[in-house]
Formats: C-alpha cells, sequence, structure tokens
C-alpha cells in the first residue's frame, strides 16, 4: 500500500489548526493559530468570535503548511476535520472550509472525533505503547478514563459528572484573580505555593468495600478554594500561590490515584495521557513514578500536541482513511459525541 497524505482540520474551540501527515514519513507540517488574546477580555471562550476567527484563519494556515511542506496544492490523498464534539459554530467553519476542499480537489473526506484525536497523538511519537492501554484525557472541556483495545476499541471507564478538570483549574484561577488563560498561570504561581498551609479533599477516591466510585468530580475541589479564600482577611500574593498550590496538589493526585486504581483493577501498565491538562509539569512527574512503580510506562504526545492541533486530527483521519472510511460531504458538527460510538477499526 503506497503512504498518504492526509490534510487535517481542527475548529472545534479556540485554536484553528491544519497539518499534513503522511502515514510513511509522518507529521510533513503543522501550524496552530490560538485565539486566546481574542477571548481574554471576556475571561472565557466567545462562541460567536471563536466561529468568526476560524473562518479567517484556515485558509491562510492551509497555504502555511502546504508550504512548510514543499507539497503541490492539493497534493493530498485525503482530507479529515474534526466534526465533534465542540462549539457547533466553530466546528461548522472548519467543516465547511475542510469539505469545500475535498469537493474541489475530488479527495476523500473523514470527520474525526475530537477526543479520539486527543487519544491517538501520542500514537505520532517515535515511542508508542501497545494495544491494551489506558488513556487519561484531561482538557477544559473533558475528564476521561478511557480503556483502549484497539484503534477504535473504546470503553469509557471514568468521566467527569461536573467540572472537567481543566475548567475546575480555569475557574479556580479566576477566583483568584489569575489572566485567561488560567490553568497555566495557576500551575505556575503553584510553583510559589507553600504545599503544608493548606490541604483539600481529594474528590471521590475514598474506598468503600475495596471499590473506589467510578468517576470524577471537581465542583467540590472548586467550592473547597472558594471557601479557604472566603476565610482569609486579605488575599495577599503569597495567599494565592499557597492556594494554588493546595489546588493542584488536590488535582493532580485526584487524577493519579484514579489511574492507579484503575490500572491494577484492569491489570494494565501502560498509561496514555493526553489534552492540555497533560502537559501539566507536576502530573507528568507524578504519572511517570506511578507507571514506574507498576513496572510500565506513560506516554504523552510532546508539548505542542497537547492543546488543540491540526496534527492530531490528521493522523487519527489518516488511520480511518486508510481503513477504508469515509464520509459523505452532507456530514455535519456534533456538538456532542460519545467517544464510544466510534467504530472498530
Amino acid at each position: 500500500m503506497r503512504a498518504m497524505i492526509c490534510l487535517g482540520f481542527e475548529s472545534s474551540c479556540d485554536e484553528t489548526g491544519v497539518a499534513l501527515y503522511c502515514s510513511e514519513r509522518g507529521l510533513l507540517a503543522h501550524s496552530v493559530y490560538s485565539q486566546i488574546a481574542l477571548h481574554a477580555e471576556y475571561g472565557g471562550v466567545v462562541p460567536e468570535l471563536a466561529s468568526r476567527d476560524h473562518v479567517r484563519k484556515l485558509a491562510p494556515l492551509t497555504k502555511e503548511v502546504f508550504a512548510e511542506a514543499d507539497l503541490a496544492w492539493g497534493a493530498v490523498d485525503g482530507i479529515a476535520c474534526t466534526s465533534g464534539p465542540g462549539l457547533l459554530g466553530a466546528l461548522l467553519a472548519g467543516m465547511a472550509y475542510s469539505r469545500s476542499l475535498a469537493m474541489a480537489w475530488n479527495k476523500p473526506f473523514v470527520g474525526v472525533h475530537h477526543m479520539e484525536g486527543h487519544l491517538l497523538a501520542p500514537l505520532m511519537e517515535a515511542e508508542q505503547p501497545t494495544y491494551p492501554f489506558l488513556a487519561l484525557l484531561v482538557s477544559g472541556g473533558h475528564t476521561l478514563l478511557v480503556k483502549v483495545a484497539a484503534l477504535g476499541e473504546y470503553e469509557l471507564i471514568s468521566e467527569s459528572v461536573d467540572d472537567a478538570v481543566g475548567e475546575a483549574f480555569d475557574k479556580t484561577a479566576k477566583l483568584l484573580g489569575l489572566p485567561y488563560p488560567g490553568g497555566p498561570a495557576l500551575a505556575a504561581l503553584a510553583e510559589q505555593g507553600d504545599p503544608e498551609r493548606f490541604y483539600f479533599k481529594r474528590p471521590m477516591t475514598k474506598l468503600d468495600h475495596g471499590e473506589m466510585p467510578q468517576d470524577f468530580s471537581f465542583s467540590g475541589l472548586k467550592t473547597q478554594v472558594l471557601q479557604a479564600v472566603k476565610k482569609l482577611d486579605q488575599v495577599t500574593e503569597q495567599d494565592k500561590a499557597d492556594v494554588a498550590r493546595a489546588f493542584e496538589d488536590a488535582a493532580v493526585d485526584t487524577l493519579v490515584i484514579k489511574c492507579r486504581y484503575q490500572m491494577q483493577r484492569l491489570g494494565i501498565n501502560q498509561l496514555v495521557v493526553a489534552g492540555g491538562v497533560g502537559a501539566n509539569k507536576q502530573l507528568r512527574a507524578q504519572l511517570h513514578e506511578l507507571a514506574a512503580a507498576m513496572d510500565g510506562k506513560v506516554f504523552f504526545p510532546r508539548h505542542e500536541l497537547c492543546t488543540d492541533n491540526g496534527a492530531m486530527i490528521a493522523f487519527a483521519g489518516c488511520q480511518r482513511l486508510l481503513a477504508g472510511e469515509q464520509d459523505d460531504l452532507t456530514i455535519s458538527g456534533r456538538p456532542r459525541w460519545p467517544l464510544t460510538e466510534l467504530s472498530a477499526i
């Protein structure tokens, strides 16, 4: 089978990503445009503004990656685009542009699940996990533990019943008066905090008759932070750092405890971590320690591929196109789309 070059697009929220991936040569080129500056004054993503900005950036980024890869315009074998889950208007911006190219160039098209893109991102690295493995998907909108038996064979083990962990990071940062986006700012501030001053409970990690609650919950952790801040007479910068440290410790510990429990329960010692929160230094360090203690290994994508990007969509799309999958160009965006509905390859 000859090599396939896939053009991938990501526009599910506030990053516009475009990439070219080759099944033999790997990632040829990718570019990501972040809308952080656009949404900063609002303290969060404004869907209508996000959609308009995707429309503005999709064509220039596409030209950029073709030039970087030194490919002739349209010299691809297939096109992939995030079709869900995400903000509907943002999804439709990417879908409209990518489907137009597929029609103009007469190329096969496939809609990609955003979280499958994140889940498969570590498979683009030189060192890859073998099946089966457990995947921890942690982002601003999702917190999932998924058992991966094979590409496309996913069993949902755990999910958040309220806030995703990335959302909890952002909301806690906002409570502390940190700039948008809050997650990275909070993690940076936490490095200056005293780990002994505050302690927040690790939600839904207590064993009951040897079993742990299946899902995640981070809303209560956010409430603990609010109560701690309210008890302070005057909130100093050191107070903020100490609270940030206690929050990060609790959030990371919760993820690690859940991973350890499920890896032991399932008899799996390989863990894949993806999504924006996967770039957190403390989380990476603790999960490396966990994997080593279990005589296993943890796999992360490179930092630039932790947040939303077109490379993960081009890679996931390439795998499905190689397997013979193809979507009709009438396909639309799906704001909600369970990962378990995907077909096995």
